[in-house]
């Protein structure tokens, strides 16, 4: 089924007996194909962003670059896949950053590390590919695990995943090194770029952000994205009409972890080391903030919510002890609840319209020019 009668069927109601649109009746409809929906949806302001992104580096200092803005960048496509299950599938997976752990230490264990009895030393070209190769499949087997539940029961098993993968992590010394974890795990040096230098390791971490911002924006409008938001609607109707529930779900886990997985990857690399407390619980729960501060019903609400996060992270001890940034990032997360429940997005977008509204209720209420 296409995905423009996919829109005109679930707009009437019915699948099963929707006719196919005549041809004369096509143009009226939305862009037939998920590319046509795509380019259709790249508005100015998304060049203008585009450009700004790019200029950023160049203007910034080297500390902006890195530390704020690659980062950002990193924990943007890990709270990426969490947005992606939670706001376009229903599942709301804790166990997105120990995906992205899991990719971060395959790296360090099949590249190179200070730990050289343990770390494998494969090139660089190996290593990335295997490590996301086994993070998404870890992510399709938490998937095949948890879509069997809902709501409450989906969390805490993908807690309990995280959790166990923490402690996995923390009491195994021959494969994982223990509490020490692995050090000095830099990117490569390719075309005799140094990929850890700010400017290289930033433009790295946006192409990798901007890759994964456009793909779900056009998965969404693939006829998977649109059956899998119908899962998120209603499963039993999307089952009756033949579609596989559980399939769709597993393989929407499947995604989420490449995205989580790269993540990872430039995680390690950013940070130069991975240690059981990156993937500890409260990296789990902050990977949860960061999307719903954002907003987790548009793909860009997580980057939104990772810049928020990341400047609290480096400024907040400014003004209270380092001990309280927890106490800081709960106060704001508390507050977007219960204000804007969609998020800084859902915060912006109520703004607008109240702007709207009042322009609208002034120019009725100004008098007309004609005598």
């Amino acid at each position: 089924m296409s995905a423009a009668r996919w829109r005109k069927a679930m707009s009437t109601g019915s699948v099963a007996f929707a006719p196919e649109p005549s041809a004369r009746a096509l143009p009226a409809l939305a862009p037939a194909t998920p590319r046509a929906a795509f380019l259709h949806a790249i508005k100015p302001r998304h060049v203008l962003v585009l450009a700004l992104l790019l200029i950023f580096p160049f203007v910034a200092t080297p500390f902006f670059t890195f530390q704020i803005g690659a980062q950002s960048l990193a924990l943007g496509l890990v709270a990426l896949s969490l947005t992606f299950l939670g706001g376009y599938g229903g599942m709301v997976s804790l166990a997105q950053m120990t995906v992205a752990g899991i990719a971060g230490y395959a790296v360090a264990i099949l590249g190179t590390s200070a730990s050289t009895e343990i770390s494998l030393a494969w090139p660089w070209w190996l290593v990335v590919p295997f490590a996301l190769a086994i993070a998404t499949a870890c992510a399709l087997a938490i998937g095949w695990l948890s879509v069997r539940t809902e709501g409450i029961y989906t969390i805490m098993i993908t807690l309990a995943i995280g959790v166990a993968f923490y402690y996995l992590v923390l009491q195994n010394y021959s494969l994982f090194n223990g509490f020490q974890g692995f050090q000095k795990v830099y990117p490569p040096i390719v075309a005799g770029v140094d990929w850890r230098a700010p400017l290289p390791f930033y433009f790295l971490a946006l192409s990798c952000a901007l890759a994964g911002y456009f793909f779900i924006k056009y998965l969404l409008r693939a006829p998977f994205g649109i059956a899998l938001q119908g899962i998120r609607d209603n499963a039993r109707r999307m089952n009756s009409l033949g579609f596989n529930v559980t399939a769709h779900r597993v393989v929407a886990y499947g995604v989420a972890g490449v995205l989580a997985a790269v993540g990872g990857v430039l995680l390690v690399w950013y940070n130069g080391l991975i240690t059981p407390g990156s993937v500890g619980t409260s990296w789990l729960i902050n990977i949860l903030v960061i999307a719903v501060l954002g907003g987790m019903k548009h793909p860009i609400g997580p980057f939104i919510g990772a810049v928020v996060f990341v400047l609290l992270q480096n400024f907040a001890i400014d003004l209270i002890d380092r001990e309280r940034f927890n106490l800081v990032i709960g106060g704001v997360f508390l507050a977007i609840v219960l204000f804007s429940p969609d998020g800084l997005l859902g915060l912006w977008a109520r703004l607008r319209a109240r702007l709207q509204a009042g322009r609208a209720v002034a120019a009725t209420a100004r008098p007309s020019s004609r005598t």
